[in-house]
């Protein structure tokens, strides 16, 4: 006798795109990554709202893009892992617990040393992302990976706008 449980799990089987190792597998670097993308988002704009001296017009400005051009893929990456049948990210606790890239809450940092994190987090995150590349090169997601080799090329332009500024 076949359970409406056993039903349930078939159908949602049926329409899963990878099996459950692989869902498992992909979900374990996208949410790390997710939280990541939103740890890097609030420091990018915690140094955007701090900046001073006397660029500050130029870098806030370019914090400014970085910071809407990385929150604008967490959507992405939290879509990416629903539509493969995983879960993702609830709460900022979540955040918390599955962020690598450390936060700062230094009360004043000069410019230079800003910009130097900032780099120093987007070539961490761009690592991250070949990381997570591999994981669905193995698993044949091209669709995931298609993704992260866009957001690999921007993590990588934003760490080489963060070292010329330092320049």
């Amino acid at each position: 006798m076949v359970t409406s449980t056993a039903v349930e799990t078939s159908t949602r089987e049926a329409h899963l795109p990878f099996s459950e190792k692989a869902l498992s597998e992909i979900a374990a670097h996208l949410n790390p990554l997710l939280a990541d993308v939103f740890a890097l988002y609030l420091k990018t704009k915690n140094f955007h709202w701090h900046m001073s001296g006397p660029h500050f017009r130029d870098y806030h400005l370019m914090l400014d893009e970085q910071g809407e051009q990385i929150f604008g893929i967490t959507d992405d990456i939290a879509e990416r892992v629903r539509k493969i049948g995983g879960t993702t990210l609830r709460s900022i606790g979540d955040v918390a617990r599955l962020q690598r890239l450390a936060d700062s809450e230094v009360q004043a940092l000069p410019p230079e040393q800003m910009l130097a994190e900032l780099r120093a987090d987007n070539l961490r995150l761009t690592a991250f992302m070949l990381s997570a590349h591999e994981v669905c090169d193995e698993y044949q997601d091209v669709a995931t990976a298609s993704l992260l080799e866009n957001w690999i090329d921007e993590a990588q332009r934003r760490a080489w706008f963060l070292a010329e500024a330092c320049r």
